[in-house]
């Protein structure tokens, strides 16, 4: 038996404890979510496949593109994980006060990478950036548990926002809308309201990998692709493939938080003493679902979902309704596996990235500061068993 058909065995097996009424161990990192079915289990694995599948030019890769495989940017500690790549966005705030997004110019992302016969066609080796355009730089997050997150109901979000700080506590966190006016919840501003477009839109925008839900190919600057540089038709990713992938996102699992010790204890009181938890909510609660494991969990994302203003010296992009210096609230689940903090990788330690937060959080901050050095470092402690 091969090693995956191993693991699948062993994985339906803790998933039937599990339904037995056992106490299976949590899942490792990379696994998927305890309580899936067999069928479940087995597009899980399809999908990993697909996430992990290596793009040339001769199967759809580019010509403008980021990376050549999901899992060549989501790889560390695990497949699924953060990665080291920096990407370039940009956008434009209009006259009006309108995010202009650049989508007709090649925006928001601007890749960083074309293929040769691009390269030969125009002369770039990566894609132009309008001159007048602000830019951000932008790290590969994590993907463990944006399944539960995908499932939390948009009241469940909408109950925490305070845009007017009603309550007078100096946070204000509002919502985000996509462009049909729907909630949103994924991305450093919190603009794409489902998993699945997610998936969509990277597969796109990070390798230019076409499907049915994204069938066209970005323009260079607003200009058609040069003739001859795109061989492969569209949609170069099939409905089942993206499928897949979509499982393989939805079902990973959270990763387990470690367990604390009595200094531990004391940094997750302090967390709540010095009001982190106004914008890192400690847990959110999942609706209905068609998926037993996704339904009715309470996961401890440290996130409301919510933007933040984060104060002008984290201010880059605006994006929908968010403006530069507005971002979501970062889900602080796998923070020990992070290689870098905040949006743009600016913070090489949990410490530097609490230091940096501005804005609405300017009072939490002034509050770690005051701290003894034996509770900030009860902080720490606390920070880095998530």
């Amino acid at each position: 038996m091969r090693a995956a058909g191993r693991a699948l065995v062993l994985i339906s097996a803790l998933n039937a404890l599990g339904a037995a009424g056992a106490c299976p161990p949590a899942p490792r990192l990379g696994d998927p979510l305890r309580g899936l079915s067999a069928d479940q289990l087995d597009r899980f694995r399809q999908g990993q496949e697909v996430f992990e599948r290596e793009f040339t030019p001769a199967t759809g890769l580019g010509p403008l593109f980021n990376s050549i495989a999901c899992g060549e940017c989501h790889e560390n500690p695990v497949t699924g994980g953060a990665g080291d790549e920096v990407e370039t966005h940009a956008t434009i705030v209009r006259a009006d006060g309108i995010c202009d997004q650049l989508e007709a110019r090649g925006g928001p992302v601007f890749q960083l990478h074309v293929t040769p016969a691009l390269q030969a066609a125009l002369g770039i080796d990566h894609e132009p950036v309008p001159a007048e355009a602000t830019r951000a730089a932008r790290t590969t997050p994590d993907l463990f548990g944006l399944g539960l997150l995908d499932a939390v109901p948009d009241r469940e979000i909408l109950a925490r926002a305070d845009p007017d700080d009603r309550d007078h506590d100096g946070v204000s966190g509002r919502p985000n809308y996509f462009v049909d006016g729907r909630l949103g919840r994924f991305g450093r501003k919190a603009f794409v309201p489902a998993l699945a477009e997610f998936n969509h839109g990277a597969f796109a925008a990070e390798m230019g990998i076409t499907s049915p839900a994204q069938p066209s190919e970005e323009s260079i600057g607003g200009k058609p692709l040069p003739p001859g540089v795109d061989p492969v038709p569209e949609p170069e990713l099939s409905q089942e493939d993206m499928d897949r992938v979509d499982d393989f996102v939805r079902f990973l699992a959270p990763p387990a938080p470690l367990a604390l010790d009595r200094q531990g204890e004391l940094g997750r009181r302090v967390f709540a003493e010095i009001r982190c938890g106004a914008c890192h909510v400690p847990s959110l609660t999942t609706g209905d679902s068609p998926v037993a494991a996704l339904r009715y969990r309470t996961v401890e994302a440290y996130t409301d979902l919510l933007l933040h203003a984060m104060g002008p010296e984290r201010a880059d992009i605006c994006l929908g309704q968010a403006a530069p210096d507005e971002f979501r609230t970062e889900p602080l689940m796998g923070l020990r596996f992070m290689p870098a903090f905040l949006h743009d990788g600016k913070a090489k330690t949990i410490d530097e990235a609490i230091q940096l937060h501005g804005g609405e959080a300017a009072g939490a901050v002034r509050r770690y500061q005051r701290l003894t050095p034996a509770r900030r470092e009860a902080l720490l402690r606390f920070l880095k068993s998530l």
